[in-house]
């Protein structure tokens, strides 16, 4: 069922008019290299929900807010962002889709929206999130065209390692170890419920499943890891820094350049459509 609000009518003079409004949910990909990360920030203009929103409000001849699953970091990419607004136009599909990708820049996009109920919420109803980390590990160089969406690191890692390290983390934990200190979440207390490790030639990818995430938690747990990986810790040192529930104990934060989120999953009643990577080496 459609809401409704008074607007003011600047074509019939009448001060307010009815209007019915919708609520649309939306995949977004962008590369965020470019970007001061997802959230709108005042001073700072460059991000990810600033673009969005400017290109959607033009598409609906109104102000539209934006609100997403996962407000990603600055240099964080994602292959399937799910945001939703509320908006009183009246638009098809394809032409939200196609008249906001016509106002977007070329590294951000959107790849399909639908008209959901008003139970509906980007982040709230999200009931498990999914990354991806690409690391690419070349003695030499990163190369050119990968500079800055995967992480480069001259090391090499034994997968192994990283995958039993991995394991100590599953299930439900108090991951504060894994928390920046700006983090807003309300508890630190999370439940992974995938964590795997895949090599391909010089990469070596992470995925990782949860309820929800901390602000830097894939990063931090990848920092772990890539310490694990290279020899330079135990793979025990994974259980350590979990239990010490201290961010002083984790060490380094893994850059943002190799990290994507790349899945959002909702109830079935929402029906939402099956999205692919669009990362060759995510597919």
């Amino acid at each position: 069922m459609p809401r409704f609000l008074f607007k003011p009518d600047t074509y019939t003079h009448c001060y307010f008019k009815i209007v019915a409004v919708n609520r649309i949910a939306a995949c977004i990909e962008y590369d965020g290299t470019a970007y001061s990360g997802w959230q709108r920030q005042g001073h700072i203009k460059n991000t990810i929900q600033e673009k969005l929103e400017d290109a959607l409000s033009i598409v609906a001849n109104e102000p539209v807010v934006a609100q997403c699953a996962g407000r990603t970091d600055r240099g964080v990419h994602a292959t399937m962002q799910i945001a939703h607004f509320d908006t009183g136009a009246e638009r098809t599909e394809r032409s939200w889709v196609k008249g906001t990708n016509t106002h977007l820049p070329d590294d951000i996009a959107v790849k399909w929206v639908k008209s959901v109920d008003e139970s509906f919420h980007a982040r709230f109803r999200a009931v498990s999130r999914e990354y991806h980390y690409i690391l690419h590990s070349n003695p030499l160089t990163c190369g050119a065209v990968n500079r800055f969406r995967t992480t480069w690191d001259y090391r090499q890692f034994d997968v192994k390692r990283m995958q039993e390290a991995g394991k100590q983390l599953l299930g439900e934990h108090d991951f504060s170890s894994f928390r920046a200190s700006e983090c807003q979440s309300k508890t630190p207390v999370k439940t992974i419920q995938r964590l795997e490790f895949e090599q391909r030639g010089d990469f070596i990818i992470l995925a990782i499943k949860a309820n929800a995430f901390l602000h830097h938690m894939v990063r931090n747990i990848m920092g772990v890891m890539m310490t694990i990986g290279a020899g330079e810790k135990d793979v025990s040192w994974a259980e350590e820094v979990l239990l010490a529930r201290d961010r002083r104990a984790g060490g380094v934060t893994a850059k943002p350049d190799g990290l994507y989120l790349t899945q959002v999953n909702y109830p079935e009643e929402y029906q939402l459509p099956v999205t692919r990577s669009g990362i060759i080496l995510l597919s």
